[in-house]
């Protein structure tokens, strides 16, 4: 789920065997869609976290000459897409503290989203799969988990098996060969940055075991989106201490709504019966 642009650079990645620096790269200009053809070397090496050479060597594996190549190429193939960057003489805004910052990257991730949500099919072929898969286990660790356990309790409302999964090794084998042995065709996962081992290993095994995997991740080249089957990208804010999930908290709401569009009648009636039994029960305050 990504946008016109965004979709148009993992091409130039594909088929490729890149490093986790490499990556971080690809991430990178795929975050940066709108500027990539204008980034400097130097630019995409501080906004990777990794060296100069490192994009250099990014660069000859996709099989140009160098980063200026391949720079020239994405400026030529999305001339139009792209806007240029204000030069350091250019009038700015006024400076900003941190917090406003945070903010407005949080605010941009969010309009990524939404525009990525123009083309809303990847979304609804995530909602019918998950909605038809009994059980449906749903995995997060770490980061990620309060992501899956709020899923979790909202998804128990309109389906009737959720299996949260939190465990990691022969545990989580065990779960997941149970709930393949239930019926489950699916599983939904939540994998953000700082990407665990166990979660990427988790999602290789449940693709073992037979279960298609859609992951909600940060971006469509992080280390989880080649262990998944369908990937929904929503950038993490990264701007503080502790990344903020903006983005990948509404993925999660239309990721919930997606499942209801997908069995409407059968979901408003679970709908309605909780909603009975909470009033019965005076569940919640008048």
């Amino acid at each position: 789920m990504t946008t016109e642009m965004e979709r148009r650079l993992l091409e130039l990645f594909d088929g490729q065997r890149l490093t986790p620096a490499q990556r971080r790269i690809a991430r990178c200009l795929v975050d940066n869609a709108g500027q990539a053809g204008y980034l400097s070397s130097g630019d995409v090496a501080s906004l990777a976290g990794v060296s100069q050479p490192s994009v250099t060597r990014f660069a000859t594996a996709l099989g140009f000459d160098g980063y200026h190549a391949l720079r020239d190429e994405i400026r030529v193939t999305f001339d139009g897409y792209q806007h240029r960057p204000p030069r350091d003489d250019e009038p700015v805004e006024a400076d900003t503290n941190q917090f406003q910052q945070a903010l407005a990257a949080e605010i941009a991730n969010l309009q990524r989203l939404a525009d990525a949500l123009a083309d809303p099919a990847p979304l609804a072929a995530a909602g019918k799969l998950l909605i038809g898969s009994r059980p449906l286990p749903v995995f997060g660790m770490r980061a990620a988990r309060a992501l899956a356990t709020a899923f979790s309790y909202f998804a128990a409302k309109v389906h009737p098996d959720v299996r949260p999964l939190h465990e990691h090794g022969s545990l989580l084998a065990d779960r997941l060969d149970q709930a393949r042995a239930a019926g489950a065709v699916a599983m939904l996962a939540f994998v953000l940055p700082r990407y665990p081992r166990e979660a990427v290993d988790a999602l290789r095994e449940a693709r073992a075991a037979g279960l298609t995997v859609v992951t909600v991740t940060d971006s469509p080249v992080s280390p989880a989106a080649a262990e998944s089957d369908l990937v929904l990208p929503a950038a993490v804010g990264s701007r503080l201490v502790f990344d903020s999930h903006s983005a990948p908290t509404a993925m999660m709401t239309m990721l919930l709504q997606a499942m209801c569009d997908a069995a409407p009648t059968e979901t408003q009636a679970r709908l309605e019966s909780f909603e009975r039994s909470a009033a019965t029960r005076q569940v919640f305050l008048p």
